[in-house]
């Protein structure tokens, strides 16, 4: 199958073990990255996953892409722009849907994976719209709350699952960030715990493989 042209763009990679409905797994990769980064991953994920890795919408100089802009100012330090992370937020979340009817993927088991600002972006995406995703992979990121959707907190949470971990030597996001995650997630009964590994703002192994086999048992 070839990849299509649709509003964000993207690589794909089908599955090699056929369902009769076919579960989908969007990857979406941090600030300064592109498509090829997360998809280095597709190769040792499930097999039955038809997988789908999207550029960000924003080029970056000289090379590279952002969800949003992230600024810094001496004064005020680094600050996100979060009118344009909404934005990306829902771009992701028509995009799935996009993607979902033109691929002909099961609506009922999306799971999205997200890096650093993909996972800001995850977060977002899921939690503002629960009934589009199943299983959420949050790397290397955090909850932020002020790009959630207004009265978020009325949504449906029962069929979502969250995966979430962080270095614990992590020099680009504090793992004290993302430490909040877990007991904001609680409050809204979705019950979840962070995976710390003794990495800095990347991917241990045995991160990957906890991951990929907490993944195998959602799907």
């Amino acid at each position: 199958m070839q990849t299509k042209t649709l509003s964000l763009h993207h690589i794909i990679k089908e599955p090699t073990i056929k369902k009769e409905k076919t579960p989908a797994l969007f990857l979406f990769h941090g600030y300064g990255s592109d498509e090829n980064d997360l998809f280095s991953f597709a190769a040792e994920l499930p097999e039955e996953l038809f997988i789908i890795s999207v550029r960000a919408p924003y080029p970056l100089q000289p090379q590279g892409n952002a969800w949003y802009a992230i600024y810094f100012d001496a004064a005020q330090g680094k600050f996100s722009d979060d009118e344009q992370a909404i934005e990306s937020r829902d771009k992701i979340a028509d995009f799935i849907d996009e993607a979902v009817k033109t691929y002909n993927l099961d609506p009922n088991n999306v799971s999205i994976l997200g890096f650093s600002q993909g996972t800001i972006l995850s977060y977002a995406v899921a939690l503002s719209y629960p009934q589009k995703i199943k299983n959420v992979i949050a790397l290397s990121g955090y909850l932020n709350e002020d790009i959630l959707a207004e009265n978020y907190t009325s949504n449906d949470f029962s069929n979502l699952n969250i995966y979430c971990s962080h270095g614990s030597v992590d020099q680009v996001i504090p793992v004290s960030w993302a430490r909040k995650a877990p007991t904001l997630l609680a409050k809204i009964g979705i019950q979840t715990s962070l995976n710390e590994f003794a990495v800095g703002h990347g991917v241990a192994p045995q991160n990957f493989y906890q991951f990929k086999d907490w993944l195998g048992s959602k799907i």
